[in-house]
């Protein structure tokens, strides 16, 4: 919807302009030979580098560019525009997910060594944080990183890991405390890694997924992998603190980019009811189909000033809106699945072909649900702290 907005000056609006133009030229074209070869090549990463799209978040010390985050919630609602799921992630991972664990906890060295390549595009990065038996719930991670007086060796296998086979390096999460044990939410004794995907003893295998084509999943097996205490991000055992802290900014960034996708896929729905004739008129013209359309215009937008308020919020610091990233992924993600099986719908038979633009689309909302932790896992933050810590009268 094109209205004024409290959140956006012309300054963020001609970004808007300039960055949908960027995509179209340089991304969209590609997107489908993209999908097949399952990744994004090195080279369009260097053009986003180059343009500054990964600057906008950090510091300019660190080659940032230090907008506020209103560049960032444009930009990521444009990543989703394009319609390309997994594409969307990858960037948004590299920008919002991997490396600010580097940004906001990493030391000088890290930061020089992976951050600021990051940031130009030189180097792209990866999180591995799930397991075939761990995801949601970190306590049953069993991937290790056992100090052996000069380094730690790390061992275990990590599923889902987005940018996989492209990555320069990925932030492990790794169990450091043998003495593990779970805690009202979560887990001790978890550690982060940055680690040299090039390094000996990783296998990385490309995974067969659903969907999700050019976010390039893959899975990473580590065997006696060792990795000096450089590596380290922050403290040792402090791990679980900083996914919490993190995993506010990754569940806003997943609730915007399943915004963006649910406006184009509105979008191309509304195009194609236009143009699709039935008796003595198109199916646009319908009132029923008028009216599931309205529907779900109004809860898009009603998910859209939950995630900018959200964005206000988590830029002012003053205390991390956990409840509310958690609020806002969860109904912009669910509600991104309800638009994508209802618009498959309304493309009829040709919306079922396999190769049709709305399948793909179709095929891929699910997995938002997931990500970040399941939707499951929102319902159980929400519970707690806005009913069971709410002061009934």
């Amino acid at each position: 919807m094109n209205q004024k907005s409290i959140y956006f000056t012309p300054d963020h609006n001609a970004f808007r302009k300039t960055l949908r133009q960027f995509l179209k030229q340089e991304a969209i074209p590609y997107l489908d030979q993209w999908e097949i070869n399952r990744c994004i090549p090195k080279s369009f990463w260097q053009r986003m580098g180059e343009q500054g799209y990964f600057a906008l978040f950090y510091p300019k010390e660190l080659g940032g560019a230090e907008k506020d985050i209103f560049y960032s919630v444009i930009f990521l609602e444009e990543l989703g525009r394009t319609g390309y799921t997994g594409f969307r992630l990858a960037i948004a991972l590299h920008v919002y997910m991997a490396t600010s664990y580097i940004a906001t906890f990493g030391s000088d060295y890290l930061k020089q060594k992976y951050l600021i390549p990051s940031i130009l595009g030189e180097k792209i990065a990866a999180l591995a944080i799930s397991e075939s038996g761990a995801g949601s719930d970190l306590s049953h991670i069993q991937t290790t990183a056992v100090f052996d007086g000069e380094n730690y060796i790390i061992n275990g296998n990590k599923k889902y890991v987005v940018n996989g086979t492209t990555a320069n390096f990925v932030i492990v999460v790794a169990k450091t405390d043998k003495k593990n044990a779970p805690t009202k939410r979560g887990a001790t004794g978890i550690s982060l890694f940055v680690v040299d995907t090039q390094s000996k003893n990783i296998v990385i295998t490309k995974s067969n997924n659903l969907g999700l084509h050019t976010a390039d999943v893959a899975e990473m097996q580590f065997n006696q992998l060792s990795v000096p205490p450089t590596q380290l991000i922050g403290r040792a055992e402090q791990g679980f603190i900083y996914l919490m802290k993190c995993l506010q900014l990754e569940r806003l960034a997943i609730a915007l980019l399943a915004i963006g996708g649910a406006e184009h896929c509105l979008d191309i729905t509304w195009q194609a009811l236009s143009k699709r004739k039935i008796y003595n008129t198109t199916l646009n013209k319908l009132q029923s189909l008028r009216h599931q359309m309205a529907n779900h215009v109004t809860e898009l937008e009603a998910a859209r000033q939950l995630a900018y308020h959200t964005a206000w919020v988590y830029q002012q610091n003053d205390e991390m809106p956990i409840a509310a990233c958690s609020m806002a992924k969860l109904k912009a993600t669910e509600l991104a699945n309800t638009i994508a099986a209802d618009c498959l719908r309304l493309h009829g038979a040709d919306g079922y072909d396999n190769n049709s633009f709305i399948s793909r689309i179709y095929r891929d909302a699910p997995v938002a649900t997931i990500g970040a932790g399941a939707n499951e896992v929102m319902r159980d933050i929400i519970a707690q702290l806005a009913l069971d810590e709410m002061n009934f009268i």
